[in-house]
């Protein structure tokens, strides 16, 4: 199951909105508020890295609020 790591920034005062965005999804397992460069981190997982790549190009950063994603995908070692 591909799992990713997403940090967010957000357009200013749209944090919260963008959180309860990305906690109503069912693919994200964790959302958590930070502060300095990135607003958000976000851990979703996926069925298979084709619906992890939608997931982030279609849907994350068609979110109303998001400026900017940085993705990092986790792989096994």
């Amino acid at each position: 199951m591909p799992e990713a790591f997403v940090l967010f920034k957000t357009q200013p005062t749209r944090e919260r909105d963008v959180y309860l965005s990305l906690s109503n999804n069912d693919a994200v397992a964790e959302v958590h508020v930070l502060y300095g460069e990135f607003d958000l981190l976000v851990r979703v997982s996926s069925d298979n890295s084709r619906d992890l790549s939608k997931m982030l190009v279609q849907d994350f950063r068609q979110i109303d609020g998001v400026r900017e994603t940085q993705t990092m995908i986790a792989v096994d070692y």
